[in-house]
């Protein structure tokens, strides 16, 4: 009996043994060989956590380094397999939108998800062809992302990974990098305390344009963005993304003449108002010594994927265009960063072929890229929609490169794409036997959050090679957006592609006179009214979209696109508006010009009201975001007067880039634009009266020291919209369509 019971103790042992190791090694598995499947498994929940239960994620094996994903139904659930967390949300993602209808965008999602999920009907393969898809401009982290929290952040990389980005710019808390590394070099907070930008302006302070502006930056922004960005690059690697950080490319403080006197250093220019940034000649041996210790010290922080992303002359001019100096200058910069990381590989943006083309012609092109290994160097074409330097600079000498659309200049507010060009442009250059090392397609927009269909169309070809057939596509991203099939949003769908998404005449898309600096002229510097279509060509758009919405059944992306065509519309016709005003004025009728000034200003209240109705065109976000990140009173102060600036004067009131961030927003236009207006009209009333020539540059200079106390004044605007987009839209085209409607054939009869 006893042996008996010593028998069975030693096989209940035995059996807790092999349970615990089993539990072991399952936890050990999922730990270690599961990485992309727990990725998948989270982003699910996060996305449609009420659906969660039906879905199964498997990681598929895969050598090629290119991704690939596999969907099937089984047993009443959706089974998911990846070769990386990118690869399984976009396996979700074209479930998402193929079989159940739904949609992820900034502006509007669509995840009404029926009871009982749509079958697979076959198993579904896809794979890339593409290596990289890149995402994210230096800009775009402070024309849309200044202000972001990690909530904000979480959502962003689900999109990209919902939408197969695999190669993100990763730039979040870089000052932070730098505060460290100029510590450890001797320079005290003093020292630095004229470099660091304000939180709105760090792009450019990271491509060398700029010191100081909108700072001092608190050390509380520094050390909560480095936590921010632990988070960010976490949870991109998690899902498969491979982060591209930032290297050294010479820019230091001004501090520097005085710590190193002997420093080979050059002093730069933006030409936008800014006072000289100082550039450290690679030639100079502290240029590898600072480059490796920033890299080694950045690597501490945010670890690294061997990606680092240098610009070293954007938008300023090396000081000779000798190819054998480029090309010396290309060879250190490049062995900076492999010093410190022997797999470096050098992202470089292609902006700079783009954007000075008298200096950069193919000698000097050839002479900066040639000095680095092929394998060691990645190009963005950066605006390959817009203009292929791919196409002129032999695929970029041998160098593997990245297809990329830019599409939005500065975060301004208009309805614009090359839809045509989008959907065709990255499958005809991939079959293009003169692309040569093309290995990526991807986003390089200066700002986020708007035009979301061109966002959608573009990465609808990470999963393809051949290009994207319009009329089937358009079908299938209304009824996606809207919850339903109706043709005529379908057909109002072809009228936008004919219109505004044409992409023909202009580089991006037009401004409205409205937000422009008051003038008597159609344009002015940054606000340029031309656009590529006849207006009057748009108005059936607006008139389908009023119709669709007395059906009663709303999308958030139908009421974000019924307020966005609605206020295009607006925009555009302020310009009628206006040339009725001018000439009122210039005829001296008193009378027809008050009505007309009069109607003008109407119209600004009627667009401020019409765009209160969406959080998406609302100031009052911007700026309580910006103020949350502050600690006390100063900082929130600092914050909001960033935030004011980046989108009015941009830089202080002598500022020759005021409006290039202009933003048609609710609470921005009665606030800030139709003040600006009666003020000019309080100007011509008064030369009206007199008989005399306004002084136009007492007025330029009186407005511009109104615009900057508006930039450093402090008031709440609404955060949450109050009003019905469909009642207000609705009132609108009541009131204005049939007077469009008028004056346009008026013009198109040339009265």
């Amino acid at each position: 009996m006893h042996h008996l019971l010593k028998t069975k103790r030693l096989l209940s042992v035995t059996k807790g043994l092999v349970w615990c190791a089993l539990m072991l090694l399952g936890i050990s598995l999922i730990a270690t060989a599961q990485p992309a499947v727990l990725a998948g498994k989270g982003l699910i929940q996060r996305v449609i956590p009420e659906h969660a239960r039906y879905f199964e994620v498997a990681e598929l094996n895969n050598t090629s380094g290119k991704d690939e994903f596999e969907i099937e139904s089984i047993n009443g659930k959706v089974v998911l397999r990846g070769s990386s967390g990118v690869a399984i949300a976009s396996a979700l993602y074209h479930y998402l939108i193929e079989y159940a209808h739904c949609q992820i965008t900034w502006n509007g999602t669509n995840l009404a998800l029926p009871a009982k999920l749509p079958a697979v009907p076959a198993k579904v393969r896809k794979e890339t062809v593409y290596r990289y898809r890149y995402n994210l401009n230096y800009c775009t982290f402070n024309y849309s992302m200044s202000w972001w929290d990690w909530d904000r952040w979480q959502k962003e990389i689900d999109w990209m990974a919902l939408h197969g980005i695999n190669m993100p710019l990763a730039i979040t808390g870089e000052e932070y990098v730098w505060l460290e590394v100029y510590k450890e070099m001797g320079f005290s907070e003093d020292d630095l305390k004229d470099f660091f930008s304000g939180p709105a302006y760090f792009g450019w302070f990271w491509m060398g344009n700029l010191d100081g502006w909108g700072g001092p930056l608190p050390k509380n922004w520094m050390e909560s963005h480095k936590t921010l960005q632990q988070q960010i690059v976490r949870r991109e690697r998690e899902l498969g993304m491979k982060p591209v950080l930032p290297a050294f490319t010479g820019h230091v403080p001004a501090a520097f003449r005085k710590k190193y006197p002997n420093a080979q250093l050059k002093a730069t220019n933006w030409t936008n108002g800014f006072g000289d940034t100082y550039i450290l000649d690679s030639q100079d041996p502290l240029f590898a010594e600072i480059g490796k210790r920033f890299l080694n010290k950045q690597k501490e922080l945010y670890g690294t994927d061997h990606l680092y992303s240098a610009d070293t002359f954007n938008e300023n001019e090396p000081p000779t265009d000798d190819p054998a100096y480029l090309s010396k200058l290309s060879e250190r910069i490049y062995e900076g960063m492999r010093q410190a990381d022997p797999d470096a590989v050098w992202v470089m943006q292609g902006w700079l072929f783009y954007s000075d083309r008298k200096f950069w012609k193919a000698p000097q092109i050839e002479a900066l890229l040639s000095a680095v290994p092929n394998d060691r160097m990645l190009l963005l074409d950066l605006a390959a929609e817009i203009e292929p330097v791919w196409k002129r600079t032999d695929a970029f000498y041998g160098k593997p490169w990245i297809w990329n659309m830019l599409n939005n200049f500065g975060g301004n507010v208009n309805l614009f794409g090359r839809m045509d060009g989008v959907a065709e442009g990255p499958a005809a250059a991939w079959n293009d036997p003169a692309k040569k090392r093309l290995e990526g397609i991807g986003l390089t927009m200066e700002a986020i959050e708007q035009n979301p269909v061109i966002y959608e169309l573009m990465m609808d070809h990470t999963w393809r090679t051949t290009p994207i057939d319009l009329d089937e596509w358009l079908p299938k991203y209304a009824r996606n957006r809207y919850g339903r099939a109706d043709d005529e949003l379908v057909k109002a769908w072809q009228i936008l592609r004919r219109t505004a998404y044409n992409g023909k005449e202009i580089r991006d898309g037009a401004e409205s006179i409205v937000t422009g600096r008051p003038t008597l002229d159609s344009t002015t510097v940054w606000t340029r009214t031309k656009l590529n279509y006849p207006p009057a060509e748009l108005l059936p758009a607006w008139d389908l979209f009023v119709k669709a919405s007395a059906k009663g059944t709303y999308t958030d992306g139908f009421l974000y696109d019924l307020t966005d065509i609605s206020r295009q519309v607006l925009a555009n016709y302020a310009l009628v508006i206006q040339k009725q005003w001018v000439q009122a004025f210039r005829s001296g009728d008193r009378a027809d010009f008050q009505k007309h000034s009069h109607a003008f200003i109407e119209l600004i209240s009627d667009m401020d009201l019409l765009l209160g109705t969406r959080k998406d065109f609302m100031l009052g976000p911007w700026i309580a975001s910006a103020r949350a990140w502050g600690n006390n009173g100063g900082e929130k102060a600092l914050y909001e007067r960033n935030a004011r600036d980046l989108i009015t004067l941009w830089g202080d009131a002598d500022s020759p880039l005021h409006e290039y961030s202009n933003r048609q927003w609710s609470g921005l236009l009665n606030d800030f634009y139709k003040v600006r207006w009666e003020k000019f009209f309080v100007v011509l009333e008064s030369a009206m009266k007199s008989g005399k020539t306004p002084d136009w540059a007492t007025f330029e200079k009186s407005i511009a020291q109104w615009e900057w106390q508006w930039v450093n004044a402090r008031k709440d605007f609404p955060v949450a919209p109050k009003e019905s987009s469909v009642r207000v839209a609705t009132m609108l085209h009541d009131k204005y369509a049939r007077k469009m409607q008028e004056s346009y054939r008026v013009v198109t009869r040339g009265e």
